[in-house]
């Protein structure tokens, strides 16, 4: 990843964020409502959502958003079912920077700084057929934990969500 640096993301990013995720996000797999990817990149100016972006030169070429999140819940480790969870949001990477491992590098680095918040399950769903996100994730240390019928979402394929989670050990 040498040619490329990482850092954190701050608000006036937000925008060019938007915009790598509106042009390089879209496939058959991805679920990218306007409004709710809005709301959850705002949230990145508000503190709630953090992100992490790979920078080439000047431009944004990788993200990753995440943020704490008790959306989880019923997927808890027993005696964990009330704790928060760390929920990862987006991962994109430019079609022109792919294959360098730029997605799994910034999850990895999410993981870590949900990791440094006291997070100790972190939650990332993607469409069941998209191979490329799974790959990422496993790279990550993810692991699928289940699949449902979600066809609100998921319009192609099998429309099916798989839902994975990184569980750190004791």
């Amino acid at each position: 990843m040498s040619r490329y640096v990482t850092q954190a993301a701050v608000p006036e990013q937000i925008g060019e964020i938007l915009t790598l995720i509106r042009e390089h996000g879209p496939n058959p797999w991805n679920y990218l409502p306007e409004r709710e990817l809005t709301a959850h990149l705002a949230g990145i100016g508000r503190g709630r959502t953090q992100a992490l972006v790979a920078l080439a030169g000047k431009e944004i070429v990788a993200v990753v958003t995440f943020e704490p999140s008790d959306a989880f819940h019923r997927y808890q480790p027993a005696g964990r079912e009330i704790a928060w969870q760390g929920h990862v949001g987006e991962a994109v990477v430019h079609r022109g920077h792919r294959g360098h491992g730029l997605g799994s590098q910034l999850l990895a680095q999410a993981v870590e700084r949900m990791r440094a918040m006291g997070l100790r399950e972190i939650y990332i769903e993607r469409h069941e057929d998209n191979e490329g996100s799974a790959g990422m994730m496993r790279k990550a240390g993810f692991q699928v934990i289940d699949v449902y019928d979600d066809p609100r979402r998921r319009v192609a394929g099998s429309g099916r969500t798989s839902v994975s989670r990184w569980l750190a050990g004791d």
